[in-house]
C-alpha cells in the first residue's frame, strides 16, 4: 500500500552546502539519506516528494554545520498482512520463486506455489505441477497474498513471505482454469442435489 506521509526531521546542512537555495539543498540531502531506507512503522521510503516548512538554522559548538527542523513529505510503501499483490517472477530457485512487488521483492516458498506436487526444472528455470501441468517461470505475472512481513533497516534486510496456494491466486491462466473447474463442480453438485430432491418427492408420493 502506498501512502504520502509528512514528518518533521532535523536536517544537517554541512558548510560546503551554504549559499545555495535552502529548500533545494535540504531536499537533496534528505533524498540521499532517506530514499531506500525502511521504517518498521511507516514502511519503505520510495521518494522525498517535497520539503515544507523549514525552521531557523542552529549551529552546534564544535560542528561547522547548521541544523534545520524541516517538514518532509515522503512517498512510502508499506506491505500489509493478507494484502493481495501483483508482481513478476524475477528469480526461480529450488526453494522457491522471488516476486517483484513494486519496490521490494517477496518470496513464494516452494510449498506455497500451487496446490499440487511440483518439480523444479533447472533448464526452464521454473516449476511444473505434476497433475495440473501448471508452469511457473521467470517474467510470469502473478497474484499473491502477503503472509509474513519483516521490515528491517533497508530493502536488503527486509523480507516478505507470499503464498499462491489460495483460490484465484497465481498466474492468470491458473485462475481461469480453476474458475472453470469450480463452475463445473458447482454445476454437477447442483444437478445431483436436484436429482436427489426429485427422487425424494417421488418416494414421498408412494
Amino acid at each position: 500500500m502506498y501512502t504520502l506521509v509528512k514528518v518533521k526531521e532535523k536536517v544537517r546542512v554541512p558548510p560546503k552546502e551554504f549559499g545555495g537555495k535552502l529548500d533545494e539543498t535540504i531536499r537533496k540531502i534528505v533524498q540521499e539519506e532517506y530514499e531506500g531506507i525502511v521504517d518498521e512503522d511507516l514502511g519503505l521510503v520510495i521518494a522525498v516528494i517535497g520539503v515544507g516548512e523549514v525552521g531557523e538554522g542552529k549551529v552546534v559548538l564544535g560542528d561547522g554545520a547548521a541544523y534545520y527542523r524541516a517538514t518532509l513529505e515522503l512517498l512510502m510503501y508499506k506491505p500489509l498482512m493478507h494484502e493481495i499483490v501483483e508482481g513478476a517472477i524475477t528469480e526461480v530457485t529450488e526453494f522457491g520463486a522471488f516476486v517483484r512487488i513494486s519496490p521490494i521483492e517477496g518470496l513464494v516458498h516452494v510449498s506455497q506455489i500451487m496446490d499440487d506436487y511440483i518439480n523444479y526444472d533447472a533448464k526452464l528455470p521454473g516449476f511444473i505441477g505434476k497433475k495440473t501441468n501448471k508452469r511457473l517461470t521467470i517474467d510470469d505475472e502473478v497474484l499473491a497474498r502477503i503472509v509474513t512481513i519483516s521490515l528491517k533497516g533497508n530493502i536488503q534486510n527486509s523480507k516478505i513471505g507470499l503464498t499462491m496456494r489460495q483460490p484465484f491466486l497465481g498466474k492468470e491462466s491458473w485462475v481461469k482454469k480453476d474458475s472453470k473447474q469450480r463452475k463445473g463442480t458447482a454445476k454437477k453438485d447442483s444437478e445431483k442435489k436436484e436429482a436427489k430432491e426429485k427422487k425424494e418427492k417421488k418416494e414421498a408420493k408412494k
